[in-house]
C-alpha cells in the first residue's frame, strides 16, 4: 500500500485521540481566552494549513460570532509591517511547525502581550516553542508529499477548540462522532470515487467548486489533485465563480462541486444548473442527491447532521479521488521532482 492510501485510511483512528491528547490544553487555554477578553482571531498558515484556517475562520464566525483574520504572514517577514495586536489570539498553524514567518507573527504577537498558540504534528518544533500553548495533532509520521491526515487533524483542533469554547452541545457531539463517520466513509466512498476517475483519466485541468464551510475544501481538493496528478486544478468559491472565472468553462470541461445540506445548497443547485447550460461535466459531491437532477456523476455522502462537521466528509473525497486518480494512471504520489514534503518559508 502507498504511504497517500495508508494515510488517508489513517484518519480515523487519529481524529479519535486528538481530544484526549489535547483537552487539558484546550481547557486552559479557554481560561486564558475569557481573563483576556478575546474579541478577535488571527489565523497564520500557509499551503495546506491556510485552507485548515479558512475553514476555521468560517467556523469561529458562524459559531462565536468572532472577527477573524486570515493572517499575511510576509508582512511581518518581508515588508517589516509592525501590525498591532489588541484582544487578539494569534493561532499558527503547521504541519511540520518549521514555518519562519509563521513563527515570526507569533513572536510579534507575544512581545505585544497577546495569547498565542501554535498547532503542529511536532511538539519539539520552532512553532511549539514559541507559542505559549500548543495544540498536537499527534498524527504520527506523514511521509506522503500530500498532507491528508495533518489536514484533517488540523481541522479537528481548530474546530474542537471552537466546540469548547463556544460550548456548542451539537459541535461538540458532531465532533466526538466524525472519527466513527469517517471510518463508514472509507467503506463506501471508494468504489464510488474508482467509477467516476475511469471517465476523468484524459482532463488535465479542471475547477473545485465550494461556497461557505464547502470553500476551503474546494481549495484544498484542488491543491489534493494538483500536487498528486500532475493537473491543472483551482479551487473557487461558488460565489465569486459567476463573476467572471465560469467563462473558462466550456462544453464537456470539469467542474467538481460541493453540496451539502445546508446553508448555501440553493447556491449549489444554481451553480450546477449553470453548469449543465454549458454542457460542462460536473461531478457534484453531496449529502442531498435527491434535491438535483440533470447530474450523471453524483459522489453520494452520508450526511454528519452537522454542517460544520461535513467538511471532513467532503476533504476525504477529494483525497481518495486524488488516490484514485494516481492509481488508475500508474503515478507514485510518494515522489515528486519540485515538491517537497517540507516547504519553509521566510
Amino acid at each position: 500500500m502507498i504511504n497517500l492510501e495508508k494515510e488517508i485510511r489513517e484518519q480515523p483512528s487519529v481524529l479519535a485521540g486528538i481530544k484526549k491528547s489535547n483537552i487539558t490544553t484546550i481547557t486552559s487555554l479557554i481560561e486564558k481566552i475569557k481573563e483576556k477578553n478575546i474579541t478577535n482571531v488571527y489565523f497564520v498558515a500557509r499551503g495546506t494549513s491556510d485552507h485548515a484556517c479558512i475553514y476555521a475562520q468560517y467556523l469561529y464566525g458562524a459559531v462565536l460570532g468572532m472577527q477573524c483574520t486570515l493572517g499575511t504572514p510576509s508582512i511581518f517577514t518581508q515588508y517589516n509591517g509592525n501590525i498591532k495586536f489588541s484582544n487578539t489570539l494569534v493561532i499558527g498553524v503547521s504541519q511540520s511547525g518549521r514555518a519562519e514567518d509563521v513563527n515570526a507573527v507569533l513572536l510579534s504577537a507575544k512581545e505585544q502581550g497577546m495569547i498565542t498558540v501554535s498547532i503542529t504534528n511536532n511538539p519539539k518544533s520552532l512553532l511549539a516553542k514559541t507559542a505559549e500553548y500548543h495544540l498536537y495533532c499527534n498524527a504520527g509520521e506523514e511521509k506522503s508529499i500530500a498532507a491528508t491526515k495533518t489536514f484533517t487533524a488540523q481541522m479537528y483542533l481548530l474546530a474542537l477548540l471552537c466546540a469548547e469554547w463556544s460550548q456548542d452541545k451539537d459541535l461538540q457531539s458532531s465532533l466526538d462522532n466524525i472519527s466513527g463517520q469517517m471510518e463508514d466513509a472509507l467503506s463506501y466512498l471508494p468504489d464510488q470515487v474508482e467509477a467516476i476517475s475511469k471517465t476523468l483519466l484524459d482532463y488535465k485541468e479542471g475547477v473545485v467548486l465550494g461556497r461557505g464551510m464547502s470553500y476551503p475544501i474546494a481549495l484544498e481538493g484542488a491543491l489534493k489533485i494538483l500536487e498528486t496528478n500532475k493537473m491543472k486544478m483551482k479551487g473557487y468559491p461558488i460565489s465569486d465563480f459567476y463573476h467572471g472565472p465560469v467563462a473558462q468553462l466550456h462544453n464537456n470541461d470539469l467542474a467538481f462541486v460541493f453540496a451539502q445540506d445546508g446553508a448555501v445548497i440553493q447556491d449549489a443547485k444554481k451553480m450546477v444548473d449553470k453548469l449543465s447550460g454549458i454542457n460542462a461535466n460536473t461531478v457534484l459531491i453531496t449529502d442531498k442527491a435527491e434535491f438535483f437532477d440533470n447530474v450523471s456523476n453524483v459522489i453520494k455522502v452520508n450526511s454528519t447532521n452537522n454542517e460544520f462537521t461535513m467538511p471532513f466528509i467532503l476533504a476525504l473525497v477529494m483525497q481518495i479521488f486524488a488516490l484514485k486518480l494516481v492509481l488508475l494512471k500508474g503515478i507514485d504520489p510518494d515522489k515528486s521532482d519540485v515538491i517537497a514534503k517540507i516547504t519553509v518559508t521566510k
